[in-house]
């Protein structure tokens, strides 16, 4: 029992480290003025958030100009999202 039981913590823990993050972009991105510029470093980092963002900007009347992939290939879907939405800008390789 009490493995199962710590197999399903550790199983469920990123995905609730996902709704804290999210929780967290939220209440900044709703509380800050709108149109405002601003620039987020490791977020999306999945393509559940990258689609939970365009919502939130939508949801506002706002558009991304652009976006840059410091690890392109950690984040592949997430690059491969903004690409085919024109937005990205550039990918960097990661750091040795």
């Amino acid at each position: 029992m009490q493995q199962e039981i710590s197999r399903r913590t550790r199983s469920a823990l990123p995905r609730d480290l996902n709704q804290l993050h999210l929780a967290l972009l939220r209440k900044w991105f709703w509380a800050r003025k709108p149109d405002a510029g601003f620039l987020l470093e490791g977020f999306p980092a999945t393509l559940l958030q990258a689609l939970v963002f365009d919502e939130w900007l939508e949801a506002r009347g706002e558009t991304l100009t652009g976006c840059f992939a410091l690890d392109p290939l950690s984040a592949e879907p997430v690059v491969t999202y903004y690409r085919t939405s024109g937005l990205l800008r550039g990918a960097l390789p990661a750091a040795a």
